[in-house]
């Protein structure tokens, strides 16, 4: 997929990424695909494993068709959560990833 110019794209996560925000996450991470995207976590409070997998994918994405990537200005639950995974901020980064 070819990149998108302009603007970044800024998803605002919500506050609680339980089950019921893991489909209109993935949807809204699928509409924004190939442009440059920064996925703002400052108000995560709670982060399910599927918002994780949708999260994951979408970097996984990004990697492959060469777009950009990244989560900006992370809570501390955020990356609670995420070092609990086993995981830290480099795996949401197309930049950490990049060849």
């Amino acid at each position: 997929m070819s990149k998108k110019l302009g603007k970044p794209d800024i998803v605002k996560l919500a506050e609680i990424l339980d089950i019921t925000e893991a489909a209109p996450l993935a949807s809204e991470l699928l509409r924004l695909r190939g442009g440059e995207m920064r996925i703002d976590a400052s108000k995560v409070r709670k982060l399910g494993g599927q918002c994780l997998q949708a999260l994951l994918c979408a970097t996984a994405t990004a990697i492959q068709d060469g777009a950009h990537f990244e989560i900006v200005h992370p809570s501390d639950e955020f990356t609670q959560s995420i070092a609990a995974y086993g995981l830290d901020l480099s795996h949401f980064s197309s930049q950490e990833h990049a060849l």
